[in-house]
């Protein structure tokens, strides 16, 4: 790709020679228009899946499945606006979910 001497625009071709398009510049002969890219190889993106992380705070809570005393907890909006929002627990060593309404 070649540019304009006087302006610095890419030279384009205008009928049978090439000029600059802003300017009244023509090039005398032949320009060498190549263009070229360099595509990097990105690495791959890893996928986190459900069974491999639990990102929820720990509490005290016992398990009315198997027993154990510790559990994710998180909770949300389940009914109107004006009520109390339900806690959610999951068991840390059986995975069973339940829910605590307050």
């Amino acid at each position: 790709m070649e540019f304009c001497p006087k302006c610095g625009s890419v030279l384009v071709e205008k009928n049978t020679r090439y000029g600059c398009a802003r300017c009244s510049y023509s090039a005398k002969g032949k320009v060498k228009i190549q263009a070229s890219e360099k595509v990097e190889k990105k690495e791959e993106v890893g996928v986190v899946k459900e069974k491999d992380v639990d990102v929820f705070p720990t509490t005290n809570a016992n398990c009315p499945k198997c027993g154990n005393r510790e559990a994710y907890f998180w909770s949300s909006q389940t009914r109107g606006s004006d009520e109390a929002e339900t806690r959610f627990f999951k068991c840390t060593k059986c995975k069973h979910t339940w829910r605590e309404y307050r």
